[in-house]
């Protein structure tokens, strides 16, 4: 798919992704040979603010997106060192996410195309993580595919058969694995966001004499339930009182809890669906343990399939990863008039 950089660049993808607390705005550079760049990738992070309430609160964040997003487009620009008239088209997030931050995107996208007379392309919010893979990707993808997209609001396994032919073969039932963390963290009062907290204090131990469940890990399908294991880990720590001692190996469980739940079903669904590759995407597949422990599995368990990361600067919520599954989408015709884009907080993966 990919070839050499001294190829001409003749096509320029904007795009925006709010659907959570992130203000994120990216372009993406497309060669006449398909390979991608990205010129500029600018978040406004609200981590910091939400921090004391230990979760996003939507009105907040709808009201930091208002006001940070035209700036962060206006960045993304300069950084790129573009003008709006060479822009292609712009791609933006329309679900799945939070009803007020969806709509500080979309409106500004619709503004923005209306402005620039551009082609609007609706992103989902799944399927641009799925597509942090193919960023700056260095050799053609082998389909078909099973992509486990793991962030703080879902967990799915989705079946690639070909660029944008998806299908949901497991999903979460209740709570999302980066939402168990969340609230793991937030248990023991160690910080926001979960993920990167408990993953520090897990480093603190080699092992833990501690037992949570694996929820539904040999359950013979390929959904997910992580709310059993948030009670589990609190009935825990309300029986042990020491357990503000024993940190390290509450976080070293519960990582390990989760992650091998993930790559069970992760690997049984793999070997049903013969696929050719393995991908990993979502917010929490920049946790290190994850990571190296599904290479490891796929080595060990698949031979001769493949397996792929996304870069580390497109694991979480960004601009870039929209703007990447835009491309697709536009090469495929799949654009909207500015007057026609919809919102859509449900929006399903297809």
């Amino acid at each position: 798919m990919l070839v050499s950089q001294d190829k001409p660049i003749n096509m320029y993808i904007l795009g925006i992704e709010t659907s959570c607390d992130e203000t994120a705005v990216a372009i993406l550079s497309i060669s006449a040979n398909n390979r991608s760049k990205v010129l500029s990738n600018v978040i406004s992070s609200q981590i910091e603010i939400h921090q004391k309430y230990g979760g996003v609160v939507p009105e907040i964040a709808a009201r930091e997106h208002v006001l940070h997003i035209i700036p962060v487009v206006h960045e993304s620009l300069l950084k790129a060192g573009l003008k709006p008239a060479q822009i292609k088209a712009i791609a933006v997030t329309v679900g799945p996410g939070l009803v007020t931050s969806l709509l500080a995107g979309v409106e500004t996208a619709k503004t923005l195309a209306y402005v620039w007379k551009k082609p609007l392309v609706p992103v989902n919010h799944i399927e641009g993580h799925i597509h942090a893979n193919f960023i700056d990707l260095k050799k053609t993808m082998k389909f078909p595919a099973v992509v486990l997209t793991v962030s703080g609001g879902h967990t799915n396994l989705v079946l690639l058969s070909d660029y944008l032919k998806y299908q949901i073969i497991g999903e979460t039932r209740d709570d999302a694995a980066g939402e168990a963390f969340d609230k793991g963290a937030k248990m023991m009062n160690i910080g926001y966001p979960g993920g990167p907290i408990v993953s520090k204090w897990a480093q603190g131990a080699k092992a833990s004499d501690i037992e949570l469940p694996r929820p539904m890990m040999n359950s013979g399908g390929f959904d997910f339930s992580f709310s059993g294991l948030k009670t589990a880990l609190l009935y825990a720590l309300k029986k042990d009182t020491n357990w503000q001692k024993k940190i390290p190996e509450y976080c070293f469980e519960l990582q390990e809890a989760i992650v091998d739940t993930l790559i069970s079903k992760t690997i049984k669904a793999a070997q049903k669906y013969k696929v050719k590759t393995v991908l990993l995407s979502g917010g929490v597949s920049a946790n290190s343990r994850l990571r190296e422990r599904l290479e490891k599995a796929v080595k060990d368990k698949l031979p001769g399939v493949a397996f792929g990361l996304p870069n580390l600067a497109y694991t979480t919520d960004n601009a870039a990863m929209i703007a990447m599954a835009g491309y697709y989408r536009l090469r495929s015709k799949k654009t909207v008039a500015w007057n026609k884009l919809k919102m859509d907080c449900n929006l399903k993966l297809r």
